[in-house]
């Protein structure tokens, strides 16, 4: 019977998602133990010590001295911080004007300080910032919404209905939070009034475990759509899994709600592509794949391991994987979606999993990316630094390297890369997508490709804007770097791409060789049918040693209007027809021309320098500065057949 149901559950999510699932792979969390099961392996509650308690000094001598020493500084000079109120009028600046900064600079700065504090009382355990973290939390329990204001549901219109209660990422990182001061310091705080731990206890409750259990939310899983559930899902599902395991003492109950989220999750693990492709781009890997990945820790030091099984799927491992094969070089990673170009990783949580799946070349690579400990941080994933301070040492000590392959295929997320030597970023580099308008964090960028040259840009992907209460609305496509025309993608005719899961790309193939390697695809199903495409052929060949060769063979309905697009970081000028020079800059600062040739008979090129003037466009100023052009190739007599080739070399 299991077989029979696993093998229907196959069938529909490879008709939802149009991806090939193995039985295996489905419900690989909430499929493996029942409610009793869980209730019998989950260590109880009492008896659980996940991480040493304040008095248990010999556990504590373990930790990094260093980043408990930073954890004391912070601490000490907050000692006489107000714990703030956030204004009515600041959460109805999301609605009022779309700000959601100022709301948040208040909000976080809350949780940064009471995080530093415990982290600092436990390391000193003189009970000097126990005042400061009963203040903290009774100012935070005193709050009516623990979440974003731009995350607020928006019939609220910028204010929390507190009948209603809604749980988003900050909710769950706040009740992360008191669960674990409430952990470590509960019998100190009932020395001074038992109110404290009841308050945390109704607070929690009352705001994240009762809705979870009781209301379906959003994240836990698109039902009306289709849609797969992103990151919200496992990073709340942490939190959720954290409060639940710290301040729930009935086995029963406790097992009931592990059980819950762990369906949960299963709807974000399930529909994942088996090539272990992170489709919001690696930008956000550490919050989306980590975030499960903190969710295992923590279930498998809560049940003498239970869950190591996890780590064995051959899913779950390309998942972790996939960070390092999408990195272009030191500072560079491949940036589809809402990713920035330049890659910040959780380092020691990515050491930590590199470990337990036994991935060399992650725990390499997370190791040379080096970072972790940070005093000043929004701690969205508290636990993290729990683990973190006892293996930093080892961390610190790892072999480091860069993987850098030289071609990766990535074919149920259809993302392809290559370069000219593996293990080097020295020479010519591109990335290129095909997949759906319906990502998470999507852009409509089917087709769209980027070239680099010694692990610096040169054709590039803008990126995402800076976050408003636009970005993530029915308007979200009136932002410019959103849209397909400001991509390295075709405008036809005066038709850009489309958004949804239905606009998507087909017959994605890939093809490496010892001298090239050719990405594929045909781009036509991303335009509404008044484009009149039949088909959009689109081939991007990597040359080794030589350049990259963007290749497309169209056949229109009608041939009103095509005008290609390319987007640099870098200033550009048509040199000569057929040519358009790029200043690119190499690795000292020195301008090196390198050039984009076409076909001067059949298109004309310009160039225009875009403005950024929004604030929006923050987020592309703080990727790339104020230096972003656009260069716009136009076929000058479009015919319903043809084809157009385009060469990036170095002069």
């Amino acid at each position: 019977m299991n077989y029979i149901m696993n093998r229907f559950i196959t069938i529909i999510f490879t008709l939802l998602f149009g991806m090939n699932l193995h039985a295996q792979d489905l419900n690989l969390l909430s499929g493996k133990y029942s409610v009793e099961e869980l209730q019998n392996i989950l260590i109880p509650h009492d008896k659980w010590t996940p991480f040493p308690r304040p008095d248990d000094r010999q556990g504590w001598a373990k930790a990094d001295t260093t980043a408990m020493r930073a954890y004391i500084r912070y601490a000490e000079n907050h000692l006489d911080y107000d714990w703030p109120t956030v204004p009515a009028t600041l959460s109805l600046l999301i609605a009022r004007t779309g700000d959601r900064q100022e709301y948040q600079k208040i909000s976080y700065r809350k949780r940064i300080v009471l995080a530093n504090m415990i982290l600092a009382e436990l390391a000193e355990n003189s009970g000097r910032f126990i005042d400061p973290i009963v203040n903290g939390i009774w100012s935070i329990c005193e709050e009516s919404w623990w979440g974003a204001s731009a995350h607020l549901p928006r019939e609220y219109l910028g204010l929390m209905d507190v009948s209603q209660p809604y749980v988003d990422l900050y909710t769950g990182v706040t009740g992360g939070i008191l669960a674990w001061a409430d952990y470590f310091f509960g019998d100190k705080f009932d020395a001074i009034s038992p109110q404290i731990r009841k308050r945390i206890l109704h607070e929690v409750n009352y705001r994240m475990l009762q809705p979870l259990m009781t209301r379906y939310h959003g994240w836990m899983g698109n039902k009306a759509t289709g849609q797969a559930p992103n990151n919200w899902n496992p990073w709340i599902c942490s939190n959720w899994i954290t409060c639940v395991l710290l301040l729930e003492k009935d086995g029963g109950e406790r097992a009931k709600m592990i059980e819950r989220a762990l369906s949960v999750l299963d709807a974000f693990l399930n529909p994942y592509p088996e090539d272990g492709g992170c489709s919001e781009g690696p930008g956000y890997w550490s919050v989306a794949v980590g975030s499960l990945y903190d969710n295992v820790a923590l279930l498998n030091l809560a049940s003498n391991n239970a869950f190591q099984y996890v780590y064995e799927n051959e899913k779950f491992r390309n998942m972790c994987s996939f960070v390092y094969r999408v990195q272009i070089s030191e500072k560079y990673a491949v940036n589809f979606a809402d990713a920035g170009p330049r890659l910040g990783i959780a380092s020691v949580m990515t050491y930590r999993i590199g470990k337990d799946v036994g991935d060399t070349a992650l725990t390499q690579y997370a190791a040379w990316y080096g970072g972790g400990a940070s005093a000043d941080y929004v701690r969205a994933h508290y636990a993290r630094d729990f683990f973190e301070i006892f293996i930093r040492n080892e961390f610190l000590n790892a072999s480091k390297a860069l993987q850098l392959p030289q071609d990766v295929w990535l074919p149920d997320l259809q993302v392809a890369l290559a370069r000219d030597r593996g293990g080097s970023s020295e020479g010519f580099f591109f990335a290129a997508k095909g997949g759906t308008n319906g990502e998470s964090h999507n852009h409509n960028d089917i087709g769209n490709f980027i070239v680099y040259y010694d692990g610096l840009p040169l054709l590039i992907d803008v990126g995402p804007p800076k976050y408003t209460a636009m970005t993530f609305t029915s308007r979200r496509y009136e932002i410019w770097n959103l849209c397909s025309d400001y991509h390295n993608t075709p405008t036809v005719n005066g038709i850009t791409q489309h958004e949804g899961l239905n606009f998507k790309a087909s017959d994605a193939a890939f093809k490496k060789g010892k001298s090239s390697t050719v990405f594929s695809l045909d781009i036509a199903g991303a335009y509404p049918k008044e484009a009149g495409i039949n088909s959009w052929k689109r081939s991007i060949t990597l040359n080794r040693g030589k350049g990259v060769t963007v290749r497309d063979a169209v056949d229109l309905q009608k041939a009103d209007s095509v005008v290609q697009h390319l987007m640099t970081c870098y200033p550009a000028r048509v040199s000569k027809a057929g040519e358009i020079t790029i200043d690119y800059r190499d690795k000292d600062g020195a301008t090196v021309p390198f050039v984009v040739k076409y076909n001067a008979g059949q298109m004309d090129a310009t160039v225009e320098k875009v403005k950024l003037e929004t604030e929006s466009d923050d987020g592309v100023r703080n990727s790339w500065g104020d230096v972003i052009h656009r260069i716009n190739i136009k076929v000058k007599a479009p015919k319903l057949k043809d084809t157009y080739t385009l060469e990036v070399k170095k002069r």
